[in-house]
């Protein structure tokens, strides 16, 4: 039976086009959202204004990993410079993290304690509900990108498993940005319907709780894929049973995987190989191995097999 060819962990064009989508929708977003801080003197605003400061910084930070991860490898990084995309994507969280959630949280806590009344809350409503439309489109972008990589599961199984580092950073983003908008926007609602000012900085408050989270999730993730992680267990039965054959290899002794980067998947594998082989029969089989794994796991790059024999353990 010809191998079945699994979904590429990651697409280096799908992740860029969602990168440049949420960075100019962002970028336009920051602005709008400082002029109205500036105008309504809402901290909701200008939280949120910060919040889509330090999401345009994210987009040119994603978009500079894979500008490092790029390039070739050399004496010092023998397997190359893939991780750049991981590392940079660990950047993004701490930097969400730092300049969102905290800036929120402070400013949330000193407009509950000093609440200052809202001048032109209309220009604030305005800008939200503009802002809402572009981060939909945004979130669509990423969201339509994504969907070959998903597959069938759910969208936070594919944030967990995914090797792509921007795809899910990006669709949390989004994600997050929409419900601070809503935050934001009940914030200043209330305010104007109460007269109360503390709203204001309640809002604020609550998203720079949601922003924390995003953050801790996407650090949580973003560590792992930096640390290394091996292939996902569809790609591992697909690689062993791709390894074995009817005539050479009978079974996988032993298998180790990991992800250089995003779309490079390094295996080393120990294959028992049938008694009475020739060197030229073993050689021949392993070179066809290769390429029934590399059709099966478009991911799988550098290989690493050792033909052994099978020695079952002996109580």
């Amino acid at each position: 039976m010809p191998p079945v060819a699994l979904a590429s962990m990651s697409s280096g064009g799908s992740s860029t086009t969602a990168i440049l989508a949420a960075l100019g929708a962002n970028a336009g977003i920051t602005l709008a959202k400082f002029v109205g801080a500036v105008l309504t003197g809402s901290s909701s605003m200008l939280a949120e204004a910060m919040h889509s400061l330090a999401d345009t910084a994210n987009e040119a930070l994603l978009l500079l990993g894979k500008r490092r991860a790029a390039h070739p490898p050399d004496a010092v990084h023998q397997f190359g410079y893939g991780r750049n995309r991981y590392f940079y994507s660990f950047v993004v969280a701490l930097v969400l993290f730092t300049m969102g959630s905290l800036f929120a949280i402070d400013e949330g806590i000193t407009k509950i304690r000093r609440p200052e009344e809202l001048s032109s809350p209309a220009v604030a409503i305005a800008i939200l509900l503009i802002a809402m439309v572009l981060e939909t489109f945004s979130l669509l972008t990423a969201r339509r990108e994504s969907q070959p990589l998903k597959g069938r599961g759910s969208w936070w199984q594919f944030i967990r498993t995914s090797r792509n580092p921007e795809l899910p950073v990006v669709l949390l983003e989004d994600s997050g940005a929409l419900v601070g908008l809503a935050f934001a926007f009940t914030g200043v609602g209330l305010t104007v319907l109460t007269g109360d000012a503390r709203w204001d900085g309640v809002g604020t408050l609550a998203i720079g709780i949601l922003l924390g989270v995003i953050a801790v999730v996407l650090i949580v993730e973003m560590k792992s894929l930096l640390i290394g992680e091996g292939a996902t267990p569809d790609e591992d039965r697909a690689i062993r049973s791709n390894l074995v054959d009817e005539t050479h290899f009978d079974r996988v002794i032993h298998l180790r995987t990991e992800y250089l980067a995003p779309d490079e998947l390094l295996i080393a594998a120990k294959i028992a190989v049938r008694p009475g082989l020739t060197i030229d029969d073993v050689a021949t089989a392993i070179d066809a191995a290769e390429a029934r794994v590399r059709a099966a796991v478009p991911a799988a790059g550098v290989m690493y097999l050792e033909p052994d024999l099978y020695r079952p353990e002996r109580p």
